[in-house]
């Protein structure tokens, strides 16, 4: 239910807005998202009733005017307090970029390695997954020594998983099945 209602939420800012004001909101809502996520004072102000509807917004609002949200943006941060939505935040954010790539024929992709790529190398796969994804590629790169050797990419929702580690797991997933 909770990412039915925020693409329903995402979909209604996304349409709201012009395209110059989209990158600026996705900005805005991803920070936003992120303060909700690890701000539990800032949870506690926007869900406690002890604090007022109109305080709730105005904290909302300044937070969004220092992330540089357009004027449509805080309308609809405003709605979302009044509906008892702003727990969707991060959900809504997320979903949100989702849209913004979509539009912009963009694909977010992460790529896990051992250790740090080399630009060239780094230039190399961005790449090949834009031939192969047929579309403009926002490739991630994070390096993980747990990976032992190989690369993790991962495209939405699916994972491609060619590290040593990913490969060690498989094989102790059909070792243990027996």
């Amino acid at each position: 239910m909770k990412s039915a209602v925020a693409r329903r939420y995402a979909k209604a800012l996304f349409d709201l807005l012009d395209p110059q004001g989209l990158e600026p909101a996705r900005g805005a809502l991803l920070g936003l998202g992120r303060a909700f996520k690890d701000s539990a004072s800032l949870r506690h102000a926007t869900a406690s009733p002890a604090f007022a509807e109109d305080d709730k917004i105005a904290v909302l609002s300044e937070l969004a005017h220092r992330l540089g949200c357009p004027p449509v943006g805080k309308s609809f941060l405003a709605q979302l307090v009044k509906k008892n939505r702003v727990p969707f935040l991060p959900e809504i954010a997320t979903a949100f970029s989702a849209l913004v790539d979509e539009a912009k024929a963009r694909q977010p992709v992460t790529v896990w390695s051992a250790q740090a790529l080399p630009p060239a190398e780094q230039e190399q796969i961005r790449t090949t997954l834009r031939e192969k994804l047929r579309r403009e590629v926002e490739v991630e790169f994070h390096a993980d020594g747990r990976c032992l050797g190989g690369l993790q990419i991962r495209i939405g929702s699916t994972v491609v998983d060619s590290t040593v580690r990913g490969r060690l797991r498989a094989i102790q997933s059909l070792l243990t099945k027996e």
